[in-house]
């Protein structure tokens, strides 16, 4: 134990006399500059935000359903009620038009009141393969399937789900997994905060979440954001979505 106090006190000493010899600029860079970005009071989006749904159209979506080769997918089949989207029953999931891979997400979604048989069930899919599970917030069904869980893989920190009927206010952080030719280099990780309660913390995804069997990894690249139908007549509203690019060391 001693003689590693001894090694790191030495090696301490020669870096604190390496870095006197350095200039304060050195350490500094001043590009790329981060573009500027005007903040948002309430609901509004940021200026550079993609707003997927504004509650007039559906022209950023269309429906999830397979087409042939040289097919043009389907327009996405949900309804629009008085400015919100509301999912169809029967007409399967939307998906965006637009690929996506690191990104933040806000979206808005509500809940049947009273509930229907299927107790509100719908599911956010962040690149068409990682669920963020929509449940009713009291049925008692298993924890990795409860509201605001990465659906068959983790249950959420807290429940933060208000009741049916209102609004509840969703904002995701999203880090998609990252590929080369043999295979999976850095797994996803996913940051949930439903109605401004931190839900989910940096949570490493083991893979995707099927309903049956074990999560994996298929390599693939930016895939469009899909919203689940699921029998019930989820409502969304507010939805939009932020790339996130990092800035590279010089």
């Amino acid at each position: 134990m001693k003689k590693a106090v001894i090694i790191f006190s030495l090696f301490s000493h020669v870096a604190t006399l390496f870095a006197q010899q350095w200039e304060p600029a050195s350490t500094e860079w001043y590009s790329p500059m981060p573009p500027k970005v005007q903040p948002r009071v309430g609901v509004r989006p940021p200026s550079d935000a993609i707003v997927l749904f504004d509650g007039k159209d559906l022209l950023k979506w269309e429906s999830s359903e397979p087409v042939e080769r040289g097919q043009k997918p389907k327009p996405a089949p949900w309804k629009i009620v008085n400015g919100e989207l509301y999912a169809v029953p029967g007409t399967g999931n939307i998906q965006t038009k637009e690929y996506f891979g690191d990104c933040q997400l806000h979206i808005e979604f509500k809940l049947p009141s009273p509930i229907d048989e299927n107790y509100g069930n719908s599911g956010i899919f962040l690149q068409s393969r990682y669920e963020v599970q929509i449940i009713d917030g009291e049925y008692p069904t298993y924890v990795n399937g409860m509201i605001g869980s990465i659906y068959k893989q983790t249950a959420p920190l807290v429940n933060a789900y208000t009741k049916n009927g209102e609004w509840q206010i969703c904002d995701i952080y999203w880090k998609a997994p990252k590929f080369d030719s043999n295979g999976l280099v850095e797994p996803a990780m996913i940051t949930v905060v439903l109605n401004g309660i931190v839900i989910q913390n940096h949570y490493v995804l083991k893979g995707n979440t099927p309903y049956t069997g074990l999560p994996g990894y298929v390599p693939h690249g930016r895939m469009p954001l899909s919203l689940q139908e699921h029998g019930s007549e989820v409502g969304f509203r507010n939805i939009w979505i932020r790339h996130l690019t990092g800035f590279l060391e010089p």
